[in-house]
């Protein structure tokens, strides 16, 4: 699902552990709770907003860069963040492009973004403030909170996979960066598989590298048309990672959760072999957009 749509209220200031468990009817027309897996084969997650904190990232660089150019600073920081994250999610393909039109797109970006303040600017401007936000970003960058902690859990007990639409080795050094390149196995990334997320094609690309069963499979993701239905459309059983609180846009029941700390309730979610005592679940009814 796209942040620019997330009311800025709704981003998190705390980290709470929020799980949420859409019912279904049962026969009575009461509402009894969805079935819970057994313990899985294959962790699949999301990396982008799921795993690493793009979105946040990619503010806190803008943050930076408005200080630094004056024409950015006409415009409200939050205004400037979605404006730009519309702009990244029309330009994203999913599909492998050459390292220079990767710079390329992110250049002309700016050059959209800054026509929106009012600055006609030139292409050498927009490749040098390019640069300058890229700078920004991979020092700002970082995990999303309680993300680490939950994979090297989730990884003692089942196979550990990422499913994420970008270039490889961008993709691969953020893992890199995360610590889990060694607890990832496989990492399916969308440039080099030639198809991208929600096409269920490349979740069972990842049950194929990963011997493993859909049925024995769950998928956590931030995204609910890219994660949750992709997922569903390959018989994976979707966790969705409602992190900024955003209402599901079809009638789909699904797991939620809102955050990965503390780990504990999460993992019981994930797998319930872990659960030591019954987990008491914050019921919600299946909503639509």
């Amino acid at each position: 699902m796209p942040l620019a749509s997330v009311p800025i209220e709704a981003l998190p200031t705390r980290s709470t552990t929020r799980v949420r468990v859409f019912l279904d009817r049962g026969d009575s027309g009461t509402l009894v709770p969805s079935a819970v897996a057994s313990s899985p084969e294959l962790v699949l997650f999301d990396l982008d907003d799921t795993l690493f904190d793009h979105s946040l990232t990619c503010r806190a660089a803008l943050a930076r860069l408005q200080v630094q150019t004056p024409a950015f600073a006409t415009r409200p920081l939050d205004d400037l963040w979605r404006e730009y994250l519309r702009l990244l999610d029309s330009q994203s393909s999913g599909v492998a492009s050459p390292p220079a039109l990767y710079a390329d797109r992110r250049a002309e970006r700016f050059r959209r973004l800054a026509a929106r303040c009012g600055w006609k600017m030139a292409a050498g401007e927009a490749r040098e403030i390019s640069a300058r936000y890229r700078d920004h970003y991979q020092r700002l960058r970082r995990p999303v909170p309680g993300a680490v902690a939950l994979v090297r859990r989730v990884a003692r007990r089942a196979r550990v996979g990422v499913i994420t639409n970008n270039e490889y080795a961008e993709q691969e050094e953020k893992l890199r960066f995360l610590g889990l390149s060694q607890l990832v196995d496989p990492l399916i990334v969308s440039a080099r598989e030639r198809v991208a997320k929600p096409d269920a094609r490349i979740f069972r690309i990842a049950l194929e590298r990963a011997d493993a069963r859909a049925s024995a499979t769950v998928m956590v993701g931030d995204s609910w048309t890219n994660d949750v239905l992709g997922a569903r459309g390959a018989g994976i059983r979707p966790v969705w990672f409602n992190r900024f609180s955003v209402r599901p846009p079809t009638r789909h029941r699904v797991e939620e959760i809102r955050s990965f700390r503390p780990t504990g309730p999460v993992e019981a979610l994930l797998d319930p072999a872990t659960r030591r005592r019954p987990l008491t679940h914050s019921a919600a009814r299946p909503s639509a957009a």
